[in-house]
């Protein structure tokens, strides 16, 4: 049953990214933004990588995509509908017959994915969130750190560049 789930999020997964970046609307473009971030949670299930899925449906789903809408109603973009031609469908099953061969290639190599039960097993001992907080803070404090510096930097840029001058910075300030 798995293969089939598989089948059905990747599928999905591939089709509404190629609708985010092919649509012009930019409101079809967020709802099919929605679809390719739930599918991909759905695939993180699969892997049984239950706090990914979580993480993905709460903060990119939920938040990032949120925050995308908020920005696309604020600009208030006019734009015209484009229509897909034959063409459009010609280099989508393309792309799709190129995806699924080098999928085969991928699956029939040796770097077809990690086959040792030795990973499963340490992760089925502790849980996935436990092993995930457990490297996060030990093996990768460092990068964690240094990520959430550059978060920091990011928020008070967006601060900075937000903040509207007052009438005395614009003039020159009082001299």
């Amino acid at each position: 049953m798995t293969p089939i789930f598989f089948a059905y999020f990747a599928l999905v997964s591939v089709a509404a990214g190629v609708l985010t970046v092919a649509l012009r609307n930019p409101v079809h473009c967020g709802i099919a933004l929605l679809a390719l971030l739930g599918h991909m949670a759905g695939l993180f299930v699969l892997l049984h990588a239950e706090f990914l899925a979580v993480v993905q449906i709460i903060i990119y789903a939920g938040a990032i995509l949120i925050l995308y809408l908020f920005v696309l109603m604020l600009l208030n973009l006019k734009t015209e509908e484009r229509y897909f031609h034959r063409r459009y469908a010609w280099y989508i099953m393309g792309v799709g017959a190129l995806t699924v061969e080098l999928l085969l290639v991928l699956l029939a190599s040796r770097y077809g994915g990690m086959k040792g039960p030795a990973t499963t097993k340490a992760v089925e001992a502790v849980g996935n969130s436990t092993a995930i907080g457990i490297l996060m803070f030990s093996d990768y404090l460092l990068p964690f750190e240094i990520v959430g510096v550059f978060l920091l930097g990011a928020i008070v840029g967006a601060i900075v560049l937000a903040k509207t001058p007052t009438p005395s910075e614009v003039r020159g300030g009082d001299r």
